[in-house]
């Protein structure tokens, strides 16, 4: 991965929710899903939710270092179900020009944030660097002896995140209506 400076990743860290918001204007704005558009990219964008999901039920913030679950084939399932969610959301929209901007902001904005990220967690718990040459920072690959631990729907909870489904959901609703 690119080593971003400090001082950049610091900066861009606190514009990941105004680039959020921006990203939502161009989104509502460039979109001309048809239906067929729509169902493509809604089920791509589904996959991208479900990995959001199931790595939340894994993830017990600053508590326990996530090992299990998708946290066993990336280190960054969160981020990587971004990723997939919003670029089904770009071909329901059909629109190539909303993947490219999606790209652009994940890899100039949230790089920078994983690279932080990782940053707090290798001071955090000392068994980082370990878990860091085991599994591959966003691409999957298989587990190789991962530690069993069940999805937990109080974690899902507890990291909000059906605040992304419900945004998910408004998003798909919005495309269904823009097609018909």
């Amino acid at each position: 991965m690119i080593r971003f400076p400090k001082r950049y990743a610091d900066t861009v860290a606190k514009l990941r929710v105004p680039a959020g918001f921006l990203l939502l204007a161009a989104f509502l704005y460039l979109a001309t899903p048809t239906l067929r558009s729509f169902f493509w990219g809604v089920p791509i964008a589904g996959v991208g939710l479900w990995l959001r999901g199931w790595a939340a039920g894994h993830l017990d913030k600053n508590r326990d270092l996530a090992q299990s679950g998708p946290y066993a084939w990336t280190r960054n399932p969160l981020y990587l179900g971004t990723l997939v969610t919003v670029l089904g959301l770009a071909v329901a929209a059909k629109r190539p020009l909303l993947a490219w901007i999606f790209w652009a902001v994940f890899s100039f904005v949230y790089l920078p944030v994983i690279q932080l990220e990782e940053e707090h967690l290798r001071k955090l718990f000392p068994k980082f660097g370990e878990y860091e040459r085991r599994v591959p920072l966003l691409f999957p690959k298989l587990p190789e002896n991962a530690p069993e631990r069940a999805f937990e729907w109080r974690l899902y909870q507890q990291n909000e995140e059906y605040k992304a489904l419900i945004a998910f959901s408004i998003a798909a609703l919005y495309l269904f209506w823009r097609a018909t």
